[in-house]
């Protein structure tokens, strides 16, 4: 791995890479960025909102198996496509109710599949918006939720593995079940006590010098520290609107792997592959032949050099990865602001993983 080279010849902004197992942590810096910059960690926010409900099922306050329509009634008749390619509006009630469990496993019926030009996910595109990097586009979660509930589902409930919207839900669902704000909650059990100082979901004044720009293709601006992410968003997307520096994704990382923050049995839930192969196969496209556990995939074949069984975790849009491997102890972490624009993980990425796994 020589993520110099990418930086040098301008195919990559500034990089970290944290790679630790136990004490021993090695840290990395390529291009204008620090160990504390602070990056926009897009979908590697997935595990940390699951680890939340995680919490909240502990707590007592709900269990996998329940009825998501007892907190969020928006979604307690859900309609869904009588095919996967029924146009909109020909639809049939669901089989049964929505479940927590389904939301965990990103078999909520909403979301982005292949192929995208089905009726259901072109219009779940078209109404909740297809870049989830946007953070300031979506509406208040009330609002959101309503928008949600007014799209059939692409698929019947628990049946089809659909990207990302699960995460958003399971945002909207930890506020309305403990009556804190999702950010709210978040710095209260999570952040706070694990130390993450500078994970939430915008950079205020005094940290923006630490926050770097994000860029497209060519390296071409697309936020700036003063951006999207200087002031709060209507919406907090458990998807992935979280901010955050190496450092605080190892405390989160250390505190999954030794069992502090969520209790073995949850953790072992969240890392565990929970879709059938017909499943896996229909998600090739993002999950690349690997299975998905709650808010993160597992590792279940050697499909690149850097896959490792049982690793888990996942990969943002703004050019970030962050995975733990629990049979070794390891935490391996890559942040960059390169927007990734297909499912295909990127080569430089690929590279950092095989590094990790041999480390």
């Amino acid at each position: 791995m020589d993520l110099k080279d990418y930086v040098d010849s301008g195919k990559l902004p500034g990089v970290v890479t944290l790679v630790a197992r136990g004490d021993d942590v090695d840290v990395r810096t390529f291009g204008p960025v620090e160990r504390d910059t602070i990056f926009r960690i897009a979908s590697i926010t997935k595990p940390i909102t699951a680890a939340a409900v995680m919490l909240l099922v502990e707590d007592g306050k709900l269990a996998l198996d329940d009825s998501v329509g007892k907190w969020l009634p928006e979604l307690a008749g859900p309609k869904v496509v009588r095919t996967p390619e029924s146009p909109v509006d020909d639809v049939v009630p669901a089989q049964r109710p929505l479940t927590v469990f389904d939301l965990m496993t990103s078999r909520a019926g909403y979301g982005f599949a292949a192929p995208f030009d089905r009726p259901a996910v072109s219009m779940f595109g078209d109404v909740m918006g297809w870049d989830g990097r946007d953070v300031q586009a979506p509406p208040p979660p009330d609002e959101w939720v309503a928008k949600l509930a007014g799209i059939p589902m692409a698929a019947q409930p628990g049946e089809e593995f659909l990207y990302h919207a699960a995460s958003d839900l399971q945002g909207v669902l930890i506020a309305r079940v403990s009556g804190l704000s999702f950010p709210d909650f978040l710095a209260e059990r999570i952040f706070e006590p694990l130390g993450m100082v500078d994970t939430a979901f915008w950079v205020p004044p005094a940290k923006i010098h630490r926050f770097t720009s994000y860029y497209r293709g060519g390296l071409v601006l697309a936020d700036a520290p003063d951006g999207q992410w200087s002031t709060p968003p209507a919406f907090p997307s458990g998807g992935g609107g979280l901010v955050s520096t190496a450092d605080d994704w190892l405390k989160f990382g250390r505190a999954l792997l030794d069992d502090t923050l969520v209790a073995g049995e949850s953790r072992k839930l969240m890392t565990t592959n929970h879709l059938t192969d017909e499943q896996r196969e229909r998600g090739e496209l993002f999950l690349q032949g690997q299975g998905w556990g709650f808010g993160g995939s597992v590792d279940l074949t050697h499909r690149v050099a850097g896959n490792v069984p049982g690793r888990y975790g996942w990969v943002g849009g703004t050019g970030t990865s962050a995975y733990i491997v629990p049979s070794t102890g390891q935490i391996a972490i890559l942040l960059t602001q390169l927007a990734v624009e297909d499912a295909d993980s990127p080569q430089y990425i690929e590279e950092f993983w095989e590094f990790s796994a041999n480390m």
